[in-house]
């Protein structure tokens, strides 16, 4: 299991390690997908990649005012959600930030310093 480095101190959930399939939010262990928020980290049952659904996302997070935008972990490798998806956003005024999970897992602790009001959905990386 890979350890991450908290330096800098901030309020909400930051992603602290890497399990064989998910990830770890302080001692908590998320072995499939990872939804985030500032205020919370919830366990996420990631559809498959096609299946992917917007209002499902936001819905569970519950998150207000809206977020800035949504930090996609697409799992193992940088993959785009689907079109659909991605029109769902931009109707919903959601700008979506996509990179590989593992990646996406250290921006949020980065962006997150930064004080940024975002979410993210990161699939499994199994």
């Amino acid at each position: 299991m890979v350890e991450l480095r908290r330096d800098v101190e901030f309020a909400g959930p930051v992603v602290t390690g890497f399990t064989p399939n998910g990830f770890k939010v302080g001692d908590r262990r998320f072995d499939n997908g990872l939804l985030l928020s500032p205020e919370q980290a919830l366990p996420w049952a990631a559809p498959a990649r096609d299946e992917l659904n917007l209002k499902e996302i936001m819905t569970a997070l519950n998150l207000s005012p809206n977020p800035e935008f949504l930090l996609f972990g697409s799992g193992t490798k940088m993959e785009q959600p689907p079109a659909a998806f991605r029109r769902a956003a931009d109707a919903a005024k959601l700008g979506i930030e996509v990179m590989d999970s593992r990646a996406a897992a250290r921006a949020w602790g980065v962006l997150r310093a930064e004080e940024r009001w975002i979410i993210g959905a990161f699939m499994p990386l199994g």
